[in-house]
């Protein structure tokens, strides 16, 4: 079983283009469910965020795994695998473990070093879990790579450098509001993780009063009880949106909120004197409509302005520190996933010395009908004795030999030298023999390098 990534993110996809691929969590089940029906895939964890939308599975083979998934992402964004395929990052084996720690530690993220991945990959892990679709290889690659994440920000100083998209998002907000939030009046749209980090944050920048509106209402209110804002009905938007002069929107809505149509009434209310109107749109797919960004007196500032603004990563002492902490981490894991490979292969040799020893023993108690119980026992403990202590050095060996790089050579070894039959530790037993799927493939997709982009 080897480690397949393939996704988008903001650094490969614009918008449009991840908003075709996001999938809303309410479909999520079904998405993984498709995913492990492939005849190449057997387990398969999906991160949708308004960043990235990426696919961490567990494949037998690399070219049918990435010809299952890049299909199921076609399916899903509505568009053909030649469509998506200059859009895709592709990581294999040891990149893929590097990609998916980068990414817990936030040196992958828009705004580098930021905390909220985190949860959100934790949230991907828990759906996966739920679904049944991560088994051993992933339950263990998602659960170091959240540690590795937890190490980061404890050892060292990626977090003061790592603010939050959010924080990002409201300091280019007030740099087009005379440099200061304080006092401004603000309304967040949404009452999700973002939306919360949205009010939290501009609370913490004295920003208010704070207006809160959601399609649930009663997620609003409890937000909004809690500092101190006030929640309004979604279907109020038109006649808050003039009281306002930022807007943090990120719902998990299929369609924009804030409508060409909705803002332009708005704006038809609101005191020009008071400066634009700030649409922070940090939803994928878009709360903004587009179109909106043209009106008169509105700026909007989405994940596509954020990217070219933001280019420049925190202190670099910071990142390379955390970088360090990823490469050991990496070979770390890949240590243990050499082991785990040939320990399957130790106990099928063992396995067959038993078996060995067993039809030997019979075979004697055959032969030899006068042996008393007692010196049959001792025979049995004699043999069996030899026979663990000439395993005994080869195996230990063997499980040092094999965590190192290239490791798995040996594990292959022992199986052809004593004809070994190692059952496969996947949650999938077979897979049939089926002709890989016709796509355009992702560039740099040659497995030994393990990956493109």
């Amino acid at each position: 079983m080897k480690l397949l990534v393939v996704g988008a993110s903001y650094r490969t996809a614009p918008v449009a283009t991840l908003e075709q691929l996001a999938v809303p969590p309410a479909d999520l089940t079904r998405t993984l469910d498709r995913l492990i029906a492939q005849p190449y895939v057997a387990e398969a964890v999906l991160v949708s965020t308004c960043n990235r939308v990426e696919v961490y599975a567990a494949v037998t083979g690399f070219h049918g795994g990435l010809g299952d998934i890049c299909a199921v992402l076609a399916e899903q964004a509505g568009a053909t695998p030649a469509a998506l395929a200059t859009h895709l990052y592709v990581h294999y084996d040891a990149a893929a473990v590097d990609h998916v720690f980068r990414v817990a530690t936030g040196l992958d993220s828009m705004v580098v070093g930021e905390a909220q991945i985190l949860g959100q990959l934790r949230d991907a892990y828990h759906s996966a879990s739920g679904a049944d679709s991560a088994g051993r290889l992933l339950h263990e690659l998602m659960q170091q790579a959240l540690r590795v994440g937890k190490r980061a920000h404890a050892e060292t100083n990626i977090d003061r450098a790592g603010q939050s998209v959010v924080t990002a998002a409201l300091d280019l907000a007030a740099g087009l509001l005379d440099g200061d939030l304080t006092g401004r009046p603000a309304m967040v749209v949404g009452a999700g993780a973002m939306g919360s980090l949205g009010v939290a944050t501009l609370s913490r920048l004295g920003a208010g009063p704070l207006t809160v509106t959601n399609r649930g209402a009663e997620r609003a209110v409890r937000l909004a009880e809690s500092y101190g804002a006030t929640a309004v009905p979604m279907t109020g938007l038109v006649e808050a949106l003039p009281t306002v002069d930022i807007v943090v929107a990120a719902t998990a809505a299929t369609e924009p909120v804030l409508t060409r149509d909705v803002v332009t009434r708005a704006q038809a209310r609101r005191d020009a004197a008071r400066g634009p109107l700030v649409l922070l749109d940090l939803a994928v797919p878009r709360d903004v409509e587009e179109g909106v960004a043209a009106l008169p007196g509105v700026e909007v500032i989405d994940i596509d302005r954020m990217a070219g603004i933001l280019a420049d990563g925190p202190a670099a002492a910071d990142a390379a520190e955390v970088a360090r902490i990823v490469a050991g981490e990496v070979e770390a894991f890949l240590s243990w996933l050499r082991g785990a490979d040939v320990a399957p292969t130790v106990a099928a040799l063992r396995g067959r010395a038993d078996d060995v020893v067993t039809a030997e023993l019979r075979r004697l108690a055959q032969r030899r009908p006068d042996l008393t119980d007692d010196q049959r026992a001792e025979v049995a403990r004699t043999v069996h004795r030899v026979v663990q202590r000439l395993l005994h050095q080869p195996t230990v060996r063997v499980r040092q030999l094999a965590a190192e790089p290239g490791g798995d050579q040996y594990a292959a070894l022992l199986r052809e030298l004593f004809d070994l039959q190692v059952p496969q530790t996947s949650p999938v037993d077979t897979v049939p023999d089926v002709v890989e799927a016709e796509i355009v493939m992702p560039a740099d997709t040659t497995p030994p390098t393990g990956g493109a982009r």
